[in-house]
């Protein structure tokens, strides 16, 4: 499994009106955390999409235990089991930095898709490489 961690600092535009993180946001936390990822591996999405290859979130949960509030720093770990065909799942657990309680966990699932046709391909070989040498390295 590929394990990567993002710092998030909260902002006040993060807040609702009871001082904590508006739940819609985590979503972008996960979009954060998940370029991060990518970027990481060598892989940021203006390369993806250099080489016409989409990646479209079709499915997305999150679980809320705790609240986040203004000024928090948040570690976002990501975490990508493997990928299989046309499909990718990471998987997400927010927490205070130094801290193990679980404020929020999810997932996002996403689909490989060809920018010029629109239509769901299976996993391109340089991603299936960059991610069995990642892999392979933990």
């Amino acid at each position: 499994m590929i394990r990567y961690t993002s710092e998030i600092r909260v902002r006040y535009a993060d807040t609702d009106q009871m001082k904590n993180v508006y739940y819609g946001k985590y979503l972008e936390y996960f979009e954060q955390a998940r370029s991060d990822l990518f970027r990481a591996l060598g892989l940021p999405y203006s390369e993806l999409e250099r080489r016409g290859l989409l990646l479209p979130v079709i499915e997305a949960f999150a679980r809320y235990k705790r609240p986040a509030c203004y000024d928090d720093l948040l570690s976002v770990e990501t975490m990508l089991p493997d990928i299989a065909g046309a499909r990718i799942r990471l998987d997400y657990s927010i927490v205070r930095k130094g801290e193990s309680e679980i404020l929020v966990e999810g997932y996002t699932a996403h689909a490989f898709v060809s920018a010029s046709t629109g239509k769901p391909i299976r996993a391109p070989e340089f991603i299936l490489r960059t991610v069995n040498k990642a892999l392979n390295a933990s």
